[in-house]
């Protein structure tokens, strides 16, 4: 009796971590694409113009900041059939990220630092 409660209890303890481990992780959301956030950023330069919170001047320097990603990336993308290589997909990333802290920048009246 003793031996086939302890087997049974074994058996349990096998069954439970082998269910934990075989949990699906938490869902994530998923990176946004460089497309996509060229995409996000083109509609805040609109949305702070339309509202007034950027001015005609610093729209245009906004736009043709991405204006330049933009160039950049299918330049990239010519080079290798229409995909990005880890490095291209890094640097426009970077140049992505400064672009977005200047779009929020103008958007809040904040002066460079």
């Amino acid at each position: 009796m003793k031996v086939s409660l302890l087997g049974v209890g074994l058996l349990a303890l096998a069954s439970t971590i082998g269910f934990a481990q075989a949990a699906p992780a938490p869902m994530q959301r998923p990176a946004a694409t460089i497309n996509q956030r060229m995409e996000n950023q083109q509609a805040r330069i609109g949305g702070g113009i339309r509202t007034g919170r950027i001015n005609a001047r610093q729209g245009a320097r906004l736009e043709r900041r991405e204006a330049r990603i933009q160039r950049a990336d299918y330049r990239m993308r010519a080079h290798n059939h229409g995909r990005l290589n880890h490095r291209e997909r890094v640097r426009l990333n970077h140049r992505l990220n400064h672009s977005s802290r200047a779009i929020y920048r103008a958007r809040h009246n904040r002066a460079r630092q």
